[in-house]
């Protein structure tokens, strides 16, 4: 198969302006400030999210493709600092050695030839570890959609693939959850063939305690973005997007949306229990927010429902968002909005993972700008007790997923993201207190280079 055409990237809505590839890597001290840095805010933010090391062949399709860059703003004793890399792949390695892409798209079926990469490499598909970044066990990991996650050193250079000492050879999605009462990580994977769908759990020491596990009653290859954690289950949704890998060669899509299946909810005992299967009306979710047990038995989960799963099905009718709360019982699926309008990347206080929440924060839209997918210019947060809503709008502003930062005293803490001015395409973390968010910004830190629009971030406290 002949090598594909670059993409254009100058007319590509997620490869130019906000979202253009950054390709300089900095380390950066004494940052400026707009504002009053707090000083109850201590530790290192960090953002994972795809960002080409060259300009892309064949196809691209946001946010499954693009190598994986890494941005760290570190709130420091001895101050402001900014650091960004490439997560250095053995692909990533390859093309910088060409000096150009060499890998297509995920929806292309070209794969490189050994006269290219050398015979390790010829046929396989390039690794994408550019979704998430997280740290478990006293280490950084960049996270891919279904894949082994890469290990970062302190300087976020690119350290190895981790298989966990090889209990976790196929690897882990990039939205594992981390129960804060135990330590432990829960993690999934899904695969293109039987059992389709596996979960495993990593010790709060990063030792495998379960190795992967059939969920008994997944039937087919689906796509499975993100999971809840309750301290009794382990919650899938599995909506009917399903995987059929054979149809890139022929012409088709990976990926095809079957509404008339319904979506599945499975709740996993994590005591290694029988899986508690229900069905719904067919909707699609990207990202939970949070999930609990409750008192009575049920299983409260709050997550973004969209009625389908945009970019990957031809459905003739608005796709909406919501906030959405499913409420989960022997008896069936109570699904309740608590908000809609545009929104995505529903988080909340890490802390509270596995209990009951309060708040829940994602990005939004102010209205007044027409945005591609995936961009936003404002955020909102909701209060799940008493349907109260607050909304900080920066049209100005391409923003991203507010990340919870807690106080260091026990005060309210406060919600930070990195932000792009439109207009001159410089970047910012903003600081936004959580008492009171819809205020706006009480600090502003100045980056030295733009940062891509998009993906997941973390905030890692410092002790």
């Amino acid at each position: 198969m002949n090598r594909p055409p670059p993409v254009d990237t100058a007319h590509h809505p997620h490869l130019s302006g906000v979202f253009a590839p950054q390709r300089d890597e900095v380390d950066v001290r004494g940052l400026r400030v707009d504002g009053v840095l707090p000083d109850d805010l201590h530790g290192t933010y960090l953002r994972n999210g795809p960002n080409p090391r060259f300009d892309p062949i064949g196809t691209y399709v946001y946010p499954l493709d693009g190598d994986a860059m890494v941005h760290r703003i570190d709130l420091g004793d001895d101050g402001l600092r900014y650091t960004n890399r490439f997560v250095r792949t053995p692909c990533v390695v390859a093309e910088e050695r060409a000096g150009r892409a060499l890998w297509a798209g995920i929806t292309d079926p070209y794969l490189p030839p050994a006269e290219e990469v050398g015979p390790d490499l010829a046929g396989t598909m390039r690794e994408l570890p550019d979704i998430n970044v997280i740290r478990h066990a006293g280490s950084l990991f960049a996270l891919a959609e279904s894949a082994p996650p890469y290990t970062l050193g302190s300087d976020l250079e690119t350290l190895a693939r981790d298989t966990f000492d090889g209990a976790l050879p196929v690897g882990i999605t990039a939205h594992p959850k981390v129960d804060p009462a135990t330590g432990e990580m829960v993690v999934f994977c899904y695969v293109f063939e039987a059992p389709y769908l596996t979960w495993a759990v990593i010790a709060a020491d990063g030792t495998v305690t379960r190795e992967p596990t059939p969920v008994d009653g997944a039937d087919r290859p689906l796509m499975i973005h993100d999971m809840a954690l309750t301290s009794r289950y382990a919650v899938l949704v599995l909506a009917p997007l399903v995987f059929d890998p054979s149809a890139l060669f022929s012409g088709g899509s990976p990926l095809t949306w079957h509404p008339d299946s319904g979506t599945r909810i499975a709740l996993i005992p994590r005591d290694g229990g029988p899986v508690r299967w229900h069905t719904t009306d067919t909707f699609w979710m990207w990202h939970t927010a949070n999930a609990f047990d409750r008192d009575d038995g049920a299983v409260v989960l709050d997550y973004v429902e969209w009625t389908y799963p945009g970019g990957f099905a031809e459905v003739d009718e608005p796709n909406r968002s919501t906030l959405q709360r499913a409420v989960i019982t022997d008896a069936g699926v109570t699904r309740t909005p608590s908000a809609d309008g545009a929104m995505e990347f529903p988080r909340i206080d890490d802390r509270a993972v596995t209990g009951r929440h309060r708040t829940v924060a994602t990005i939004g839209r102010s209205g007044t700008a027409d945005l591609v997918a995936g961009d936003a210019d404002a955020l909102r947060w909701f209060d799940v007790d008493n349907g109260a809503e607050t909304t900080w709008r920066a049209p100005e502003l391409s923003v991203g997923e507010p990340c919870f930062l807690p106080s260091s005293s026990g005060g309210a803490g406060y919600w930070g993201t990195f932000a792009t001015d439109r207009a001159d395409l410089t970047s910012r973390f903003v600081i936004l207190p959580a008492d009171d968010p819809g205020a706006g910004p009480v600090a502003q830190i100045h980056v030295p280079l733009r940062v891509p629009a998009g993906l997941h971030g973390t905030w890692i406290p410092r002790t």
